[in-house]
């Protein structure tokens, strides 16, 4: 299977992909049948809400925007109660433009868990607690950063499912998949969490999403750029950058194979992006410009086959690495 866009049109792979799935899937499947139904006796509302049912691609384009947009909201306010509370001399960028936004009212368990992220120090006594919200933090930025580079691949298999279920044939639903994919990075998230622990412990910053200064950012800015020049990141970007060749091999009916599939589609997009992510220790871990950078840098190193923006964003990490190093000896 070649790693660039397959020349054959849209439609035939996807009936290529419906005829795959003659092997006793189906009786394991979530089936989107295609009849034609009746909504004339429901109200606006209804027919509004039975409508959404029935179509794969609109459901997920209305739950991912949703999440995406509320992952947004939290961060943005987890950013401003962070700016404010921090230390003088010890401002991340873009803290000034903050203090001048307004909060967002919050319920009460929400303002306990980014207290619990804003915290001086680690919590010895509600250590759990506090993973637990630091894992919540680094999801919402998986969501909000990663989920939409994302988006060829959930595009791509709902227009599979719209087609499957048009033609009355079985297929899984998409958020399967999408669940899948946003496992991998709630595990990974898991990872950043305690490592975020970690660098502070070595780093001592005043809070733990501080900026880390001196060795600790300068070592996260360095292996963030030498990561951009390796094959590793090179074989993960084909992957990402190439959908429909791993929906058309990985094809089928069944609701475990997809959340698999969704599984692994994650791991390459971990592949391409975990170094980017520590970034976020050098800039500090709720810099919400930062966040905005990297997702509109990784959504435009997943859709051009050049290798310039990556090896380009490699370098001025480096550059930044060594200045780090200059400033910090």
């Amino acid at each position: 299977m070649q790693d660039g866009p397959s020349d054959l049109p849209v439609d035939d792979h996807i009936g290529q992909i419906m005829r795959l799935d003659q092997r006793g899937d189906s009786a394991h499947s979530m089936a989107m049948p295609g009849e034609d139904h009746d909504f004339s006796h429901l109200d606006r509302a209804g027919r509004a809400a039975a409508s959404v049912a029935r179509s794969p691609r609109l459901t997920v384009n209305i739950v991912l925007g949703a999440g995406i947009i509320l992952a947004w909201l939290l961060l943005g306010t987890m950013a401003i109660r962070g700016a404010e509370t921090r230390g003088p001399g010890i401002d991340a960028p873009g803290d000034t433009v903050l203090r001048y936004l307004p909060h967002l009212p919050l319920p009460d368990f929400l303002d306990r868990i980014f207290a619990l992220c804003l915290t001086p120090a680690p919590l010895h006594a509600a250590i759990g607690a506090q993973v637990g919200a630091l894992i919540l933090m680094w999801f919402l930025m998986a969501v909000a950063t990663m989920l939409p580079s994302a988006a060829p691949i959930i595009r791509t298999y709902c227009e599979i499912a719209d087609t499957a279920r048009i033609k009355g044939e079985p297929v899984v639903h998409p958020l399967i998949l999408v669940v899948g994919y946003l496992s991998t990075w709630l595990a990974a998230s898991t990872l950043f969490a305690v490592l975020t622990l970690g660098v502070h412990a070595f780093a001592s910053s005043g809070q733990l999403l501080d900026p880390v200064v001196g060795l600790a950012g300068a070592a996260a800015l360095l292996v963030a750029g030498l990561y951009q020049f390796t094959g590793l990141k090179d074989a993960c970007l084909r992957k990402c950058r190439n959908p429909f060749s791993i929906l058309f091999s990985n094809w089928s009916a069944r609701p475990v194979r997809i959340f698999r599939l969704g599984l692994e589609q994650g791991v390459w997009c971990l592949g391409c992006c975990w170094a980017l992510m520590l970034v976020m220790f050098a800039v500090g871990a709720m810099n919400v410009f930062w966040m905005v950078l990297i997702a509109f840098f990784t959504l435009i190193e997943k859709q051009t086959a050049s290798r310039l923006p990556t090896r380009l964003a490699g370098a001025i990490l480096l550059v930044w690495a060594t200045a780090l190093l200059v400033v910090s000896a």
